[in-house]
């Protein structure tokens, strides 16, 4: 039940709906069994047996005094020795238990009232927190784990959750409520025949439990699986212009259609377990019902006084036992659908559970403004065992551009990553004027920053919102002068709807080189004084790449620049241009400087050269 347990985390923070969902809910059971147990008293009444109405609860024993239908039947029997008393004691009873099933209906309705608002915050709650989280997590996170099973997570399993644990919390929280009140009244009734019940039922239930457990672990393949399906038809659209371009599409086809089947396969196999509930649990109750109607009609054609019941407790205890299957059938069949929603409820607690790395300080100190130098001491970065970075000394002063080439794998783009804090240093540390910069706040220190990537990542959503992404407070005006800045005033300005034409997923309604210039002009709008660049014109045509580079220059003007340099055409007047290689830094010096050296760096160029 560990997975109902990780429900009621949301639950306790809604006490208001809680408290009125239970109070509802034991008023209907409590009107429900007042119909029933005024059955009893109907069918003696029908079967005129009025005398059975003398003092059974006055005299009687502890249980006959227990019973408040007693004091009823008691004063019913003053009713019936009046002149057409048992008329009117008839009319009594079914006002009474007419009145008694509209309250328990009222009652169930109002129940039902205050559960909807629980079962769809705790859906919400639950999607904010996997969505917060996935927010927070580091961005080495996604590089190991697909895209496809997140996004299974966030859609498939919640939707797992609310079809299995979250809709049974109806059952959950109702059943158990009816169950022990019908059960005390039916002890009550006669207590030798509860305790028959009370010895056949928990054999039921294990035979039951062993049924539900398997359940778990058949469904959590049926989720893996279906994330893995979920993986490879993210990668087919995302990847469809390659597969069309090398005739791929049988071989994708085929590989869909194995994991298709093996999905086919689990699911059949998960939803006969589960479908096996239903009838399991019917056999045992009418198992039950006939032990009940064996044991209890033996109870009543007895002549002791001691272990007698009479005819008509008789068959309103028959009444409510077979009322009480439903909600135990209820409760079997949420039991399996607890199971088989466990194994989501896994899978999102393993998202929302998930270590954070990068972590703030307790007490961070907030980043004003950047006025010194960023400075790298001894630093190194491990994947496990897999060194990356390795004794990197390296100082960025206020103002300069430091440019990093190396092949690839050398460790270019885990060094810029250090600088906003995307990962930790494994050893070492990373300054910040001087001070280290894990003791400031996150925040404070992407503020100081702007990001261009090799890759434009834009959003599904208009130019200007694209552009404000950096400063949502920015007035339009700001908008279009950093478009002018870089160098995207013309082809916006160019389309019918302007600033507020939708650019589609991913920006794929622009053109390479107008997405890279939206993202410089996002940067441009941020304003930073630090600027981190991953070669931004490396995939661009000619003339898109002389746009992107002159709106690139205007955006390093007086600002501290370090630049992934992939041409080194574009890089030849940094002020030091490191050279990594197996993640150390093999050269360092200006472009000049370099080709001097004739060693690495000099060969790189030749290379491109020659190209």
């Amino acid at each position: 039940m560990k997975s109902l347990l990780s429900v009621f985390r949301y639950i306790r923070n809604y006490p208001g709906l809680v408290v009125s969902y239970f109070t509802f809910n034991i008023l209907s059971a409590i009107f429900g069994l007042v119909s029933l147990g005024l059955l009893s008293p109907f069918l003696m009444l029908i079967f005129k047996q009025g005398d059975a109405f003398k003092s059974v609860a006055g005299g009687g024993s502890f249980f006959a005094k227990a019973n408040p239908v007693n004091y009823f039947k008691e004063w019913m029997y003053g009713l019936i020795n009046q002149p057409g008393g048992s008329v009117k004691a008839l009319l009594v009873i079914c006002l009474v238990v007419l009145g008694a099933i509209l309250l328990k209906n009222f009652c169930a309705y109002m129940a039902m009232y205050f559960l909807n608002p629980i079962r769809n915050r705790i859906l919400n709650d639950m999607r904010s927190h996997m969505y917060g989280k996935v927010l927070q997590l580091p961005v080495g996170y996604f590089t190991e784990q697909r895209k496809g099973d997140i996004m299974s997570r966030l859609s498939n399993d919640l939707a797992d959750v609310e079809g299995s644990t979250v809709s049974v919390l109806e059952s959950v929280f109702r059943e158990p409520i009816t169950i022990l009140l019908f059960f005390l009244y039916m002890v009550i009734l006669s207590p030798q025949l509860t305790l028959f019940l009370v010895i056949f039922l928990p054999i039921a239930g294990f035979i039951l439990g062993r049924i539900g457990r398997s359940l778990k672990k058949e469904n959590r393949q049926v989720l893996q699986q279906f994330g893995l399906l979920f993986s490879t038809i993210e990668e087919t659209i995302g990847g469809m212009r390659i597969i069309k371009a090398f005739n791929a599409e049988k071989r994708i086809q085929k590989k869909f259609e194995e994991e298709n089947e093996q999905m086919f396969i689990l699911k059949n196999r998960a939803n006969r377990r589960r479908d096996l509930a239903s009838p399991v649990s019917e056999a045992l109750g009418i198992t039950a019902v006939l032990c009940v109607l064996w044991y209890g009609g033996r109870l009543v054609l007895s002549n002791d006084p001691g272990f007698s019941l009479n005819a008509g407790d008789f068959l309103a205890y028959i009444a409510i036992f077979t009322q009480l299957i439903q909600p135990l059938k209820s409760l079997s069949n949420a039991s399996y659908n607890i199971q088989k929603g466990a194994a989501s409820i896994e899978r999102i607690e393993t998202l929302i559970n998930e270590t954070v790395d990068i972590k703030e300080a307790k007490n961070p100190i907030e980043l004003q403004s950047f006025s010194n130098a960023i400075e790298f001491k001894n630093v190194g970065f491990s994947y496990g065992d897999k060194i990356i970075l390795k004794n990197i000394n390296l100082k960025v002063e206020k103002g300069k551009t430091i440019a990093l080439v190396g092949s690839s794998g050398a460790g270019k783009s885990t060094l810029v990553d250090l600088v906003p804090r995307f990962i930790d240093a494994g050893t070492g540390e990373l300054l910040i004027d001087g001070i280290n910069i894990r003791d400031y706040s996150l925040q404070s220190v992407r503020n100081q920053m702007g990001i261009v990537t090799q890759e434009p990542v834009l959003f599904n959503d208009s130019i200007a919102h694209n552009i404000l992404l950096a400063k949502p407070g920015a007035s339009i005006e700001e908008v279009k002068q950093a478009a002018r800045i870089a160098n995207a005033a013309g082809f916006i300005e160019g389309k019918e709807m302007g600033y507020d034409t939708n650019i589609g997923e991913r920006g794929l309604k622009l053109s390479g080189g107008e997405r890279q210039r939206l993202t410089i002009a996002r940067a441009v709008l941020k304003n930073p004084p630090i600027l981190i660049l991953d070669e931004a014109t490396s995939s661009l045509d000619t003339e898109s790449e002389r746009l992107v580079q002159d709106a690139i220059n205007n955006l390093m003007t007086n600002r501290t620049s370090i630049v992934i340099a992939h041409r080194l055409s574009t890089i030849r007047h940094a002020d030091e241009i490191i050279v990594l290689q197996k993640g150390e830094i093999v050269e360092r010096g200006t472009h000049e400087s370099l080709i001097a050296l004739n060693g690495f760096y000099k060969r790189l160029v030749d290379m491109q050269e020659v190209k």
